[in-house]
């Protein structure tokens, strides 16, 4: 089966919602997927790639916080609770999921940075996904 780009748009754009949900309550990934499958319609989302996500940031929360730190201007507890949903899920993806191009989640970081955050947040999500990127050396050729 094809993936189709709006689909994973789709699944993004709850994963950030359910991480942001999560970094909040501390509610367990089983709790959090239970609560979206009654109260969102996940039709049209790509549900397993949006259950990948959300565990993949839950269970690597604290090797995708040290990969992001060297390129945040504040620690980590200091950036706003939206800001930072994304930018693990960013990470999450740029690196454990190589087979998408770093090119499409720097993009849709930024599409969901201007979907869910303040509006000066694109920016700041641009500005540190692209420190990452140049320093990791993650750059598509």
């Amino acid at each position: 089966m094809k993936m189709k780009p709006a689909e994973r748009r789709r699944a993004r754009q709850f994963a950030v919602q359910a991480v942001y949900q999560w970094q909040i309550t501390g509610a367990t990934f089983a709790q959090i997927v239970e609560q979206f499958s009654v109260d969102q319609d996940l039709s049209k989302t790509d549900v397993p790639y949006f259950k990948e996500l959300l565990s993949g940031v839950i269970n690597r929360k604290e090797t995708l916080d040290e990969k992001l730190s060297p390129y945040l201007s504040r620690k980590i507890g200091d950036v706003d609770m939206v800001d930072i949903a994304i930018l693990r899920l960013a990470m999450f993806e740029l690196s454990y999921r190589t087979d998408v191009p770093h090119k499409v989640v720097l993009n849709e970081a930024i599409e969901l940075a201007k979907d869910f955050a303040t509006d000066e947040s694109y920016k700041f999500v641009n500005g540190v996904l692209d420190k990452a990127l140049r320093s990791l050396k993650l750059r598509d050729a």
